[in-house]
């Protein structure tokens, strides 16, 4: 077998997430850890959820999920509240704007390939872990900090904003 057919199909991956992720952000005007922070919200009760939680969510450091919120609540989407009973904390709530924008996106490249992982049988599931742990330990990137969500250019973006606010 050409290696080469390998490295072209890790490609195509990487070029789809790299073209939803400008899609969504030209059409949108918000990225896609944003809209999963948004999900993530309108999944929990009440529509609200602790920042901690949300961090836990996304799989992303305090930071950038800081800069996340502080994006999305400029632009409308969700709002920052004194948690009843305890003013000291706050929860992050989604906005009925924020709603409106996730009628509005498509479902992403990630919940679609999530929908059709559930529908492999374990055993294949297994087989495709191990391969990509071949390849991750080929690369030698077994200490890269990685979330599950799917972007590249835009969570780059997310993670440089972040850096750059802390150290403002």
């Amino acid at each position: 077998m050409d290696y080469k057919n390998i490295i072209i199909k890790i490609r195509r991956i990487v070029r789809s997430i790299n073209l939803e992720s400008k899609k969504i952000q030209k059409d949108h005007g918000v990225s896609i850890p944003q809209i999963l922070c948004l999900e993530y919200l309108k999944s929990s009760p009440n529509y609200q959820a602790t920042q901690k939680s949300i961090r836990a969510h996304l799989n992303l450091n305090s930071s950038t999920v800081t800069g996340i919120i502080g994006r999305l609540e400029k632009k409308g989407f969700l709002a920052r509240l004194p948690k009843a009973g305890d003013r000291r904390t706050t929860v992050i709530a989604l906005t009925s704007l924020g709603d409106q924008l996730l009628k509005n996106t498509p479902d992403l490249l990630q919940q679609r390939l999530a929908v059709k992982l559930k529908k492999i049988p374990d055993t294949d599931l297994e087989k495709i872990e191990e391969t990509l742990e071949i390849l991750v330990n080929m690369l030698e990137i077994e200490e890269l900090e990685a979330s599950p969500v799917l972007t590249a250019e835009d969570f780059i973006k997310e993670e440089l904003n972040s850096e750059e606010e802390n150290l403002e």
